[in-house]
């Protein structure tokens, strides 16, 4: 039930304002480092690593801002994903020491930087490394888009309480599939066609060898 009385004739075709778009949104990406993938226990670790770096490509298709931020790289949890920072080779990483990421000015500098409202959120662990900077940015007044599946939390009870936590604080739980569809929202952007299909190939399973068989057996040109 809405709040408000359907008017027929303001409906038309177009857009959510509500939705990610390449102009609205930026990425953060917090903690997917080794010390951090050792105690994440709450999914399948590979697959939140597919996960991960297929978020990113899709942030590089579509030239979405990105924030990379490690936590004590140097004298505990290691260096960046690997195949994360081959997305970003050439990307600044914000390294902190304190778990609450939007306690360090320069990350909320950098994030500012981007001039974007929606905070496109995923790291390790949803619990803590996650809960505080979505809980803080929020009531700062951002939109923050939370992506389960390229997050983890030491165990699935502690992922589970931690995505209903922010998502009681007004944050929305979002795949990493979802947000790689909602930027490209329409087969017929052919721009960025060709970009989107290779992410879904490479990182979409069984989503993306069914687009392997469309393109071989039906079209070369066939929609995801």
């Amino acid at each position: 039930m809405t709040d408000f009385a359907l008017d027929l004739a303001s409906v038309q075709a177009g857009p959510s304002p509500d939705l990610i778009t390449p102009d609205n949104a930026m990425m953060l990406f917090i903690d997917h480092q080794p010390q951090m993938f050792f105690g994440a226990g709450s999914s399948d670790r590979v697959s939140v690593i597919n996960a991960t770096v297929g978020l990113a490509k899709a942030a590089k298709t579509f030239d979405v801002p990105v924030v990379l931020s490690t936590v004590a790289a140097d004298s505990f949890s290691g260096p960046i994903l690997p195949q994360l920072r081959e997305v970003f080779p050439k990307h600044e990483i914000v390294d902190r020491t304190s778990m609450n990421a939007w306690e360090d000015p320069a990350l909320v500098e950098a994030v500012k930087a981007t001039g974007r409202s929606k905070i496109i959120l995923s790291g390790l662990w949803t619990e803590v490394c996650l809960v505080l900077p979505a809980l803080s940015a929020l009531n700062q007044g951002y939109e923050v888009y939370v992506v389960a599946d390229a997050s983890a939390g030491v165990t699935p009870a502690a992922h589970e309480h931690a995505m209903q936590r922010m998502t009681a604080a007004g944050a929305v739980p979002v795949t990493w599939l979802q947000v790689l569809l909602e930027l490209q929202r329409d087969w017929a952007r052919t721009e960025t066609y060709a970009a989107t299909t290779a992410v879904v190939k490479e990182h979409g399973g069984a989503y993306g060898l069914g687009v392997v068989y469309a393109h071989a057996m039906i079209d070369p040109h066939a929609a995801g």
